[in-house]
């Protein structure tokens, strides 16, 4: 019976890729015994139960790279962490540990090394993360999504994978008419859906509201706003609330829905989000995050609109060019088709499976 910890997570571009592994791993093995190991208080110790998985979580943060008073406690808090790693680690047992990149896959990954268990990293973005960059050296395979990470990684463990994404995205069977019934949109309305990752965006979230005025003056479009759990209370009561056709949400738990309704997506350049987008095809204004290690957003970014395969906003424009950018794409079908038919080479559906193949490989060569 494999035996399989995965470990990372802190956003939801760690975590659903974690999940999709998992479900993958499940499919072709389902005797496989799975534990996640993540940091407490982050999506993770929420997302994965809810899956159907276990999770442990660690006291660990990230290290802020600005002179802070929380990096004070950062050295006790990885100790801390690396005990408690080393008890999971000797509790489950694993042919196998995972790290899918965030706080807790640094101290998980650490400590298997030290115990000679294998590992196997994924790196979703295009800039590698600094806990991926630590542990390759002493990894079995790291599967990536991008091209050029030769530069961070040995070349002889690299496997271009793709990124995994969620199954209801992969298993979409609904159409836009079905899902704007469903979600009580007007079905004869172009549908723009507007989302900052996870947590929300500042930035897009004032973008949005700036410029109220010209959004209400869409009449033949729906709008579905995700604000972010963390700025619902701020923005449940704007002026773009109360409205027919504009929906402001807190997070949206059915993607696959809001993403059948849209004609056109506004987002952050997340590398989850980005695999996402090109599996189902999607016409996307990118604004990338400029608050991420090595503005590794904006190189995601650039990949796509390299190819003619999105629009690209800067967070500093957000304000300014959002809506003339959105008016344009509504008003210009061939570009938006052309956008929607180019980000699909980007689109790696099979992701999940190839890494759990790659899993399940290392846990067989070792029980062999």
């Amino acid at each position: 019976m494999p035996r399989v910890i995965i470990s990372g997570g802190g956003t939801g571009g760690h975590v659903f890729p974690a999940i999709a592994i998992a479900d993958a791993i499940k499919a072709a093995a389902p005797d496989t015994e799975i534990l996640f190991v993540g940091a407490n208080g982050k999506i993770e110790m929420e997302k994965v139960p809810k899956a159907g998985y276990k999770i442990e979580g660690l006291n660990i943060t990230g290290f802020q790279r600005k002179l802070t008073l929380r990096n004070l406690s950062f050295p006790f808090k990885l100790a801390a962490s690396m005990l408690k790693a080393v008890m999971i680690v000797r509790k489950f047992r694993p042919d196998v540990a995972v790290g899918v990149g965030g706080y807790a896959s640094g101290p998980v990954l650490k400590i298997a090394n030290t115990f000679g268990i294998p590992t196997v990293l994924q790196e979703q973005n295009s800039f590698a993360g600094v806990t991926n960059r630590i542990l390759a050296s002493k990894a079995n395979a790291v599967c990536v999504a991008y091209d050029g990470l030769e530069r961070f990684f040995p070349k002889d463990k690299i496997i271009f994978t793709g990124n995994p994404v969620r199954k209801d995205i992969l298993d979409k069977k609904i159409n836009a008419e079905q899902a704007k019934q469903s979600l009580g949109l007007d079905q004869n309305k172009k549908t723009v859906l507007i989302f900052g990752g996870s947590l929300g965006a500042r930035t897009i979230n004032e973008a949005v509201l700036a410029n109220a005025d010209a959004l209400l003056g869409m009449k033949d479009v729906n709008i579905i706003w995700q604000v972010g759990k963390i700025y619902f209370e701020e923005y449940k009561n704007c002026r773009l609330s109360g409205q027919k056709d504009i929906n402001i949400i807190p997070f949206i738990e059915d993607m696959d829905m809001a993403y059948s309704a849209a004609d056109i997506v506004v987002c952050r350049a997340g590398a989850l989000t980005i695999s996402e987008l090109a599996i189902l095809g999607k016409a996307a204004i990118l604004i990338p995050s400029p608050n991420v290690a090595e503005d590794h957003q904006t190189v995601n970014a650039m990949s796509l609109v390299n190819k003619g395969a999105a629009v690209l906003i800067r967070d500093v424009e957000a304000k300014e060019k959002l809506v003339t950018e959105i008016e344009s794409l509504l008003s210009d079908e061939v570009r938006k088709s052309g956008l929607e038919s180019n980000i699909k080479y980007f689109a790696r559906p099979e992701a999940a499976k190839q890494i759990a193949a790659e899993i399940l490989k290392i846990c067989a060569k070792k029980g062999a």
